[in-house]
């Protein structure tokens, strides 16, 4: 991996892995994959981001338990966590000046919904500049009423691999093919 790599983890919160009748698609499977990039990412001296959204009003209200980031993936003391308004981590946030104070220039991506936050933000890193690797099985959603949770995934690997333009572009890869640069 390149060695101006970052790891990115985007809304793990707990709100949405509480959705009655409606439960994360592989949500045991994501968790130990995640888990697992930050032990990669960790042990290599990467750096971890976390995304977390928070809105004014409903369970993503700064300080609510449902707002925190599940406990089974918790940040360090001193990883980053930026806080995010829109679906895009880039808009309106610190994230990029982030990004540049730490000579980052790749993100690999995992986190919740695939369809919304996940999908936009690696869409958005390209267009600002990054090299993007989406991890296959670290991303996930719930079931919608047009296509099931799987699909969902399914169809984002597949249209996300490749995207961007010449020279910069994203790739999708299972969690056990990403490695972090010592």
């Amino acid at each position: 991996m390149h060695e101006q790599a970052a790891l990115l983890i985007i809304d793990m919160q707990t709100t949405l892995f509480e959705v009655p009748n409606n439960p994360t698609y592989r949500e045991t499977d994501l968790l130990a994959n995640i888990n697992e990039l930050l032990r990669k990412a960790r042990s290599t001296s990467t750096p971890v981001i976390y995304i977390q959204h928070q809105e004014k009003s409903g369970p993503l209200v700064v300080g609510t338990r449902t707002w925190q980031i599940l406990a089974a993936i918790a940040p360090l003391e001193h990883e980053l966590i930026v806080s995010k308004h829109a679906e895009d981590s880039f808009l309106g946030t610190t994230l990029d000046d982030e990004l540049h104070t730490r000579n980052i220039t790749h993100l690999v991506i995992c986190g919740c919904r695939s369809e919304f936050c996940v999908d936009t933000t690696c869409r958005s890193a390209i267009s600002h500049g990054y090299d993007v690797t989406l991890v296959s099985d670290a991303h996930s959603t719930i079931n919608r009423k047009v296509l099931k949770a799987e699909l969902i995934v399914a169809h984002h690997n597949a249209t996300l691999d490749g995207f961007g333009p010449e020279g910069r572009h994203i790739v999708v890869k299972p969690t056990s093919e990403i490695a972090f640069a010592e």
